[in-house]
């Protein structure tokens, strides 16, 4: 079943992670794994150019059909496998509809999570803008705020409600990604009590991102946000 499926992905790319853990949760194992290194700027290969024109990971091939779109990868393959393995689409309408908001409310809190970290890459250090840090800042501290006011609200333990779904799938990597860089676990105690209790789901322990394993140790970019 999995013989014909090819993911060309990196290590600790949020994007890419979400659809392994899609990927174990279907128990699709088996696949054809490229791992590939964004420091060696293998992302730029032909191999994946030849399937992604854009050179971006992860990159998807089920036979014949390219899905390059995290979010879209995820959402086929819970379609073509809805009958195997986790159910990653609730059946009651409220969770169906809350699931759909906070799965695509995660890629708002990747864009805010993304402004603030290429500012910091690739802004010289004596050319940064006290406004703009700020500005970037406060808008990713604002967004962090907000997730953890959903978790407070429930109806938990999963961002949708009593099931895991797409919507953990997609956005939990960038939750862990946060702690990664350095966030307060004591300033956001709920987005830490969600993120520490999904650490032990199989699916997620399968797939933690290799280059985390080898260096544990975090970074300090986030620890003043």
């Amino acid at each position: 079943m999995t013989q014909d499926m090819t993911l060309l992905w990196g290590s600790g790319s949020p994007p890419c992670w979400r659809v392994l853990i899609a990927l174990e949760e279907k128990n699709l194992q088996g696949y054809n794994s490229v791992l590939l290194s964004f420091e060696k700027g293998e992302h730029k290969s032909q191999q994946v150019l030849d399937i992604n024109p854009r050179g971006q990971l992860p990159t998807f091939k089920h036979g014949d059909r390219i899905v390059n779109e995290s979010y879209g990868i995820c959402s086929y393959l819970e379609s073509q496998f809805k009958n195997q393995g986790t159910k990653l689409i609730p059946e009651c309408g409220a969770e169906q509809a809350r699931m759909y908001q906070r799965m695509y409310e995660g890629q708002t809190l990747a864009q805010k999570m993304m402004d603030v970290l290429t500012y910091n890459m690739k802004v010289p250090e004596g050319e940064r803008h006290d406004s703009a840090i700020k500005r970037n800042s406060e808008a990713l501290s604002a967004e962090i705020k907000t997730w953890e006011g959903y978790l407070q609200k429930g109806p938990g333990p999963y961002l949708a409600g009593k099931d895991f779904t797409l919507a953990d799938v997609t956005v939990y990597p960038n939750f862990a990604l946060l702690f990664r860089l350095g966030l307060c676990e004591k300033r956001y105690p709920k987005l830490a009590e969600y993120c520490n209790f999904l650490k032990d789901r199989p699916s997620i322990k399968a797939t933690w991102p290799p280059t985390w394993r080898e260096n544990p140790q975090g970074q300090t970019v986030l620890k003043d946000l």
